[in-house]
């Protein structure tokens, strides 16, 4: 597999595509809270809008666009949210979740020690979408997450 997203052909692999109000505000949020490298993005002559924009997020591709109502490309704020979750691994949760607040994102689970060996927090971005940050700590077999999960849930 390719190291970055840039590298990788068309056709191979999955990415995520969001769409925004204000991709502009959102790629630079991006940037700051996650380490984002933008690689490019086509802006609307008319409107200033962007259309699309590809970015690198942890050696992986993230697309993003403005909304578009008339090609179906609606944000979370247009639709009252979204259902989509953005989990994304990083080497140190807890920096990265902080420098995510820092810069404008709003906790919606801090940051803990799960039963299935991920240390995780839960926040929004300031355009809607959820992001789930966590770092791997213990390896845990489906058995354990399992045994785990039941106690935990009192079964």
């Amino acid at each position: 597999m390719p190291d970055t997203a840039a590298q990788m052909p068309k056709g191979t692999g999955l990415a995520p595509y969001i769409t925004v109000n204000g991709a502009a505000e959102a790629i630079e949020f991006y940037k700051r809270a996650f380490g984002a490298e933008e690689h490019f993005r086509l802006e609307d002559p008319n409107s200033g809008r962007i259309g699309h924009a590809e970015l690198s997020v942890g050696g992986q591709l993230l697309m993003v666009s403005d909304e578009y109502p008339d090609f179906g490309a609606l944000s979370p704020d247009s639709l009252g949210g979204s259902p989509v979750k953005l989990h994304l691994y990083v080497a140190d949760v807890d920096a990265v979740f902080a420098r995510a607040l820092a810069a404008g994102g709003t906790e919606l689970r801090a940051v803990k020690d799960e039963f299935y060996g991920d240390r995780t927090g839960t926040l929004s971005d300031p355009f809607g979408h959820t992001w789930m940050l966590a770092s791997h700590r213990e390896e845990v077999s489906p058995a354990e997450m399992q045994t785990r999960w039941q106690e935990m849930m009192g079964g």
